[in-house]
């Protein structure tokens, strides 16, 4: 029996998916459940699994856009698994004999150093001699290209490789190049700027990270700080927890952060969700869950749909400030930064200090500059006295030590 293996829908709204990548090849031996594709989609990249056992023939080459519910291999279950192991390969296909194309006409013989119109005119609005260049058409002849390339740059020559590569870019990748292009032409995007003495910050993971590891299994990170700093300022300041629905503003009662993680195939942006019911704990824990989920390449697009607030930290990759663009269609996101030792002035005194700087981006049609900034005061506020505003004075009730 053939059996018909068609794209199944990795999600709502996703019309098609580019094959990326073959696990098999034609003709190989796959068993049920057996990863055999891997596909992109414009939310994620995600494993095709077999659906019975047999010997495959595949369908669709890597890199082809295919729509859902497309035949993309079959697969025959009434052969039988190989001994030993090693996949029996399909038979042969017997090749149509070659036909001849008939031979057109000659092609025209041209003179050594001789050009086409097009290569003559660049050579002679450049002043260069037709002799002085060597010609790659037929019969050595002079091409616009050729002509083009002759033409003196006005950097210094340094002999050099001079090489370009062109490769596509995937579903995934230029499906995120689409709406930040959307953003910035359909938003009122606005960025506002502080920073954060995350002295306490520190004080507080050297004191009880080592504990809080060996009681919960995850490490006690930036994360959860920030994290729960934003509930608190999102409930303070719910405009910023808000999205535009054609006319109408859409305010939620609940916190579903994205976090952006860098994943093998680009950006990723898992949700943690209902955020505003997590401990420290909870929020390391999920942390830790979905980036490794992003990181294997098992990210499910369920888990990166929604979310009413993004956080993203540039600063693992060394970024002092940056001005991040909204994940839409919400209103707001924070971007974190690298911590850098600077002096500040602290009682009129100058003083050392680890210091980050935060950026909120915001559209600014639903949420105001007072707003904006007081949400961003708030953080600040949060992650400056974390022990009265995070930990309600109780650090290792709220540690869960």
């Amino acid at each position: 029996m053939i059996l018909e293996m068609k794209v199944p829908s990795p999600g709502e709204s996703i019309t098609e998916v580019e094959i990326a990548t073959w696990l098999v090849e034609d003709g190989d031996y796959v068993e049920k459940d057996q990863a055999i594709a891997e596909v992109d989609s414009d939310k994620a990249t995600l494993e095709l699994p077999a659906e019975v056992s047999g010997i495959i023939t595949l369908k669709a080459e890597e890199g082809d856009a295919v729509e859902v519910g497309a035949v993309v291999c079959l697969i025959d279950t009434s052969a039988e698994k190989p001994a030993g192991g090693e996949a029996p390969k399909a038979e042969a296909k017997v090749e149509a004999p070659k036909v001849e194309a008939p031979k057109a006409t000659e092609a025209k013989t041209y003179a050594t150093g001789s050009a086409s119109p097009a290569a003559k005119k660049v050579l002679a609005e450049k002043g260069i001699d037709a002799a002085s260049v060597s010609g790659t058409g037929k019969a050595g002849r002079i091409t616009k290209e050729d002509a083009v390339k002759a033409v003196p740059s006005m950097g210094t020559p340094t002999g050099g490789s001079r090489g370009t590569s062109r490769s596509k870019m995937s579903m995934l990748r230029r499906k995120v190049a689409e709406r930040l292009v959307e953003v910035k032409n359909t938003t009122a995007m606005l960025t506002t700027f502080n920073e954060v003495d995350m002295s306490p910050i520190f004080a507080l993971r050297s004191e009880y990270k080592e504990t809080f590891k060996a009681k919960h299994g995850v490490g006690l990170g930036f994360m959860s700080f920030f994290t729960l700093a934003v509930v608190r300022a999102l409930e303070m300041y719910p405009a910023v927890n808000s999205m535009m629905d054609g006319k109408e503003m859409l305010s939620y009662d609940f916190c579903d952060i994205s976090i952006a993680v860098s994943g093998p195939k680009g950006l990723m942006v898992p949700v943690i969700r209902n955020a505003e019911n997590l401990s420290f704990r909870g929020v390391e824990s999920e942390v830790k869950r979905l980036a490794l989920r992003a990181r294997d390449g098992q990210i499910t697009v369920d888990e990166m749909t929604g979310g009413t607030f993004t956080i993203t930290n540039g600063g693992v990759f060394g970024s002092m400030l940056s001005t991040p663009i909204i994940n839409p269609p919400q209103s707001g996101i924070l971007g974190m930064h690298n911590i850098v030792e600077r002096p500040v002035a602290i009682d009129g005194q100058v003083v050392i200090r680890p210091i980050m700087y935060v950026a909120l981006s915001y559209d600014h049609r639903i949420i105001d500059g007072k707003e904006s900034v007081g949400f961003l005061v708030a953080v600040k506020e949060a992650l400056e006295n974390p022990t009265e505003l995070l930990m309600n004075n109780d650090i290792k009730k709220a540690l869960e030590l």
